[in-house]
């Protein structure tokens, strides 16, 4: 079983930046592609990004291309995800959930939430105007 926890959240101005965590544990995930989703108010949940088990592939959806970059350290112990958002809108306010998924392929990266297995319980982001 993984347990995934997003940190990092906040209010922030548009312009700004911000920088998820994704804690995970009971087991290493360094076999696992992990991905970001975000759920806006009144929207359905969406792919922000994912990284490959290797971080051989990273993939990212049209809106946050150019602005957000994600990465993974499982190195050293660590089991870690971030995601770095920088050049803030209004329309990136959500919740950010951290997911994850076995994978034995070292560059698959799904961008659906139903390919994930293990989600965590979300960090809310509002980008004030």
């Amino acid at each position: 079983q993984v347990q995934l926890v997003e940190s990092g959240g906040g209010l922030v101005q548009a312009g700004d930046s911000l920088r998820l965590s994704c804690a995970a544990s009971g087991r290493t995930v360094s076999s696992y592609t992990m991905g970001w989703f975000r759920q806006g108010p009144g929207k359905e949940r969406e792919f922000v990004a994912g990284i490959s088990r290797s971080a051989g592939r990273v993939v990212y959806a049209d809106s946050v291309k150019g602005r957000f970059s994600i990465s993974r350290d499982n190195g050293n112990g660590k089991d870690m995800m971030y995601l770095q958002m920088n050049s803030l809108k209004p329309e990136d306010t959500a919740v950010y959930y951290c997911a994850a998924r076995y994978s034995s392929g070292s560059y698959y990266v799904p961008m659906v939430s139903s390919e994930y297995n293990y989600w965590g319980q979300g960090t809310q982001v509002t980008v004030s105007s």
